[in-house]
């Protein structure tokens, strides 16, 4: 049995991996970044609702996210 993803390509199986990763990190970085600064106020009940500290903690998240996306396209 083969562990290989269905392209055949160990290197293509990780990319994807990477740059799903990277796109899901990204997102929720934003979506952090957003209800830090009070931008996205969903959940209504969410204590991340204008904490400033999640503008900075999905800041980091989000370019995290950006650099598994840059290291997968190479």
């Amino acid at each position: 049995m083969s562990t290989e993803p269905a392209g055949g390509n160990a290197e293509a199986g990780m990319k994807l991996l990477l740059r799903t990763t990277g796109v899901l990190a990204l997102v929720a970085g934003l979506v952090f970044m957003g209800q830090g600064s009070g931008y996205f106020p969903w959940p209504a009940e969410s204590f991340m609702i204008n904490a400033r500290q999640w503008i900075y903690y999905g800041g980091a998240i989000a370019v995290f996210g950006l650099v598994l996306v840059v290291m997968a396209r190479r």
